[in-house]
């Protein structure tokens, strides 16, 4: 690894052909988009499949079932929350009980879909959740689906919940 000299003629031939290789082989300087594109297309699936989930930010601790995911629509989904202190919130607002029906009859009259999810915490009684299913229902709401989480019994003999 020493430093070697070039005799004068040797070393212009050598030069001449990386002077012609370099014309050959010029460096590229167009931007490959591909990768680019591949990223961009991951990241739309994934706040497709997220941002359904950010829509409302009432925690609630939601009952468990087998049940598989609702379709989503143009629209963005309308959801009643009710809490496990019995308080009911269209979307993030807090709604008296004696109002939630106007509420809802002025929201189903601006809206083209009669689709709205129910979000209850799992230890409220089912009760309140049926008298808040009527009140949806008398709202003008009559596609009404019940959020759950995902992971809960599937009622197989597999998993000995039944049969």
């Amino acid at each position: 690894m020493g430093a070697q000299t070039i005799s004068g003629s040797g070393g212009a031939q050598r030069r001449g052909r990386r002077g012609r290789r370099r014309g050959k082989h010029r460096s590229m300087s167009e931007i490959n988009v591909t990768p680019f594109v591949d990223v961009m297309l991951v990241l739309l699936i994934i706040f497709m499949v997220s941002a359904p989930l950010l829509t409302v930010g009432v925690p609630v601790e939601l009952p468990e079932t087998a049940a598989e995911a609702l379709p989503v629509e143009n629209e963005e989904p309308l959801t009643v929350t009710v809490t496990v202190d019995g308080l009911i919130m269209i979307q993030t607002t807090e709604t008296p009980p004696q109002e939630l029906i106007g509420k809802l009859r002025a929201i189903a009259a601006e809206r083209t879909s009669d689709k709205i999810f129910l979000r209850a915490d799992g230890g409220i009684p089912y009760e309140r959740v049926m008298q808040v299913m009527g009140a949806l229902n008398a709202g003008g709401f009559r596609n009404i689906g019940l959020v759950t989480d995902t992971g809960g019994p599937t009622f197989t003999a597999a998993d000995g919940s039944g049969g």
